[in-house]
């Protein structure tokens, strides 16, 4: 979902917490009436879809202290005032210790209307080890190298939490251009 709305620069911030802030105003109805609208806000994150040199995808198994292994692509949240992309070169690093030559902005997605936070995915190509990782305390991740028919399989599957990358490829292959960017992927 595109949200082209943001927060109003009269709402009040009522409560900072650890990931989110929350904001209220006062919203003025169709009617004429008044009612009290509330946006949380959050730092934008990246999605990282890395291409190996030998033309592997990476997919992680993440396991975090609150909930049960799943498996995504890497991500992450912005740091200070990390660009996008400088926070995307980051996580690559620091979740797998690989970095890529080639970088590609390939969606910007706003997932609700009533959160102020945009997922920035990058297409990362000729990804190579080139460091150790360097894990948070609450993240066990394991790096795999995988076919794009395995990844296919991965991002269609309940367990897969990089679910905005799952709707960019269903959407690709709803509009018949799957095949397109599997050939971007992998510069046939």
């Amino acid at each position: 979902m595109k949200n082209t709305m943001k927060i109003p620069k009269n709402a009040k911030k009522v409560f900072t917490g650890v990931l989110f802030d929350v904001y209220q105003w006062p919203q003025k109805m169709f009617d004429g009436t008044f009612k009290t609208f509330e946006k949380l806000s959050r730092k934008h994150s990246i999605q990282v879809l890395a291409i190996t040199t030998d033309k592997k995808i990476i997919v992680l198994k993440e396991q975090h202290p609150d909930i049960k292994p799943f498996y995504g692509v890497i991500g992450g949240g912005q740091e200070g005032k990390e660009t996008p992309l400088q926070t995307a070169k980051r996580e690559l690093q620091e979740e797998t210790g690989y970095t890529a030559k080639k970088w590609e902005l390939i969606d910007v997605e706003t997932p609700s209307s009533k959160l102020d936070w945009t997922i920035y995915t990058y297409l990362a190509k000729d990804a190579e080890k080139t460091h150790e990782q360097k894990l948070d305390s609450g993240e066990k991740v394991e790096v795999m190298k995988v076919s794009f028919t395995e990844f296919m399989k991965y991002a269609t599957n309940h367990n897969f939490m990089s679910t905005g990358l799952s709707f960019y490829l269903l959407k690709l292959n709803y509009h018949k251009k799957l095949g397109e960017f599997k050939k971007k992927l992998f510069d046939k």
